[in-house]
């Protein structure tokens, strides 16, 4: 006897059969559980949340188009399901700003500053005059079209208008012009 299709399976369990049902469930368990596992990154959880998905589809499979794949419907009611879960996970926050009590007094935190780095500043710097450098470096027909892209955000026929040239030519110029680039930048 031939396999029946999703679509042959949800007509029948929404007659009332039951192995229908089983068969859906064995069919798109496995599927399932890695798609909510993906989510949660939990065995358990995730064993629990492919119940709660089935009993929602089948719940409401009334409403499921035919239309549309069963197995994408049902992905979906998934990883809404997941999502849902690590919602009503609340983490734990801590306050920055009032003190925590513990069991040897409170403690007031102090949190370090890493936004600022001089030292990335001065990278930043260096790589930014040697772009410059290597661009002031360039034939001028180059320089030009990576000047006007990169440094003026001037579109493709914007350069082509102001340079008087053909569009495909501002393309290949500019194409050339990053391949030089690479060459002179890549120790950077």
């Amino acid at each position: 006897m031939p396999e029946l299709t999703d679509k042959e399976l949800i007509e029948c369990a929404l007659a009332g059969n039951q192995d229908a049902y089983k068969q859906l469930m064995t069919r798109h368990q496995t599927a399932i559980f890695h798609i909510v596992f993906k989510i949660v990154r939990d065995k358990e959880t995730a064993a629990d949340l492919v119940q709660e998905t089935f009993m929602k589809a089948f719940a409401s499979l009334a409403t499921y188009r035919a239309e549309f794949k069963f197995s994408t419907w049902l992905y979906r009611i998934a990883a809404n399901c997941a999502i849902d879960y690590l919602r009503k996970q609340r983490i734990r926050t801590l306050s920055l700003d009032a003190p925590t009590e513990t069991a040897n007094g409170r403690i007031e935190i102090e949190v370090p500053d890493f936004s600022h780095s001089p030292e990335k500043d001065l990278v930043d710097n260096e790589r930014r005059i040697s772009v410059n450098e290597a661009i002031d470096a360039l034939p001028e027909k180059y320089r030009l079209v990576i000047v006007y892209r990169h440094k003026d955000n001037k579109s493709y026929e914007e350069i082509a208008e102001a340079l008087n040239i053909p569009l495909g030519t501002v393309k290949a110029r500019i194409f050339r012009a990053r391949e030089l680039l690479k060459k002179k930048l890549r120790p950077f």
